[in-house]
């Protein structure tokens, strides 16, 4: 008995009806047992739409791919019930690998991937500008002020902007809900 996670590609976007297909199969064959879990690392990001508004978005970190926990037996060039079940999944294009054999993640993919997957952090923000972009003030005191991004700060939400006060140039920090590209 070996049980290890194999990476599968899928058709791109597909990935999550995949996953609850390639589950259900499972189940209905009576194969649980030998599928354990079937992942879709993902990470949720927040956009900023126009009027300074937050979306949170879930991204997939691996389109395209399917990460399954399996037992393949104890001969992994033979495919058996597992294989037969995730490889004949709709949206499936193959295993990563050969066409005859999945080749299991090394410990290394292994530990990224469920690192990936098990770590509940705070949503990343998406940020629709960078350095140098001209963007307009939204809300706050110099709402309806125009200015140049000097510098991004991501992990805060923060943007320092230069912006034009009695004829000199003032870096402002702001939200990045506070501004909009122009």
């Amino acid at each position: 008995m070996s049980i290890e996670w194999y990476a599968v590609h899928t058709y791109v976007g597909h990935e999550e009806k995949v996953r609850s297909n390639m589950m259900q199969r499972a189940r209905s064959l009576g194969i649980a047992d030998k599928i354990y879990q079937v992942v879709v690392p993902s990470e949720e990001t927040v956009e900023h739409t126009g009027g300074g508004k937050k979306e949170v978005v879930r991204r997939k970190l691996f389109p395209g791919y399917v990460f399954v926990q399996m037992d393949l037996g104890d001969n992994p060039d033979e495919p058996n019930e597992a294989w037969e079940v995730v490889r004949n999944t709709p949206g499936v294009t193959g295993f990563v690998g050969t066409a005859t054999r999945a080749v299991p993640l090394t410990p290394e993919e292994e530990a990224r991937m469920l690192g990936i997957t098990g770590a509940k952090e705070t949503p990343k923000v998406k940020v629709n500008f960078s350095v140098g972009n001209i963007v307009q003030v939204t809300s706050g005191p110099f709402a309806d002020f125009t200015g140049v991004v000097s510098e991004l700060n991501p992990e805060r939400g923060k943007v320092k902007v230069l912006v034009s006060i009695f004829g000199r140039e003032t870096p402002v920090e702001l939200d990045f809900s506070q501004v909009i590209k122009t």
